[in-house]
């Protein structure tokens, strides 16, 4: 009880003050082990501030989970990569996981009409 109450007042405080900067801790480097070669560089994911400042409250949202094609709701597949699932038959080509990829961060992007849509602006030479 005590952890959803605090879970709870975190997200109240921090959707009253968001951070505005964040240490390069929070910066994930997106690089499935199934990219044997890249085609161009591996995405630099700020990861707190999509779940903080874009409030996106259930992790499941982006890491889901599916058990013979229907989405598990409290399920998620956190520590996983998105190989793990999305590249592991025969038949599925480097394409198709690229897609996924492309699918999850573009698509929301799309739909909330904010963040980077173009190649450059993910894949950065930084």
């Amino acid at each position: 009880m005590n952890l959803i109450i605090c879970m709870g007042l975190f997200w109240v405080i921090s959707s009253l003050h968001p951070p505005v900067a964040f240490s390069q801790d929070d910066i994930l480097t997106v690089d499935d082990s199934a990219f044997l070669r890249h085609m161009r560089p591996a995405v630099k994911f700020p990861h707190q501030k999509h779940a903080v400042n874009k409030r996106i409250q259930a992790c499941s949202a982006c890491h889901h989970v599916y058990q013979n094609g229907v989405w598990v709701e409290n399920g998620d597949s956190i520590g996983m990569e998105c190989s793990e699932c999305h590249y592991e038959e025969k038949q599925d080509a480097i394409m198709d996981l690229i897609r996924v990829y492309h699918l999850r961060c573009k698509g929301c992007h799309w739909e909330q009409k904010a963040g980077p849509v173009l190649c450059g602006e993910c894949h950065r030479k930084d």
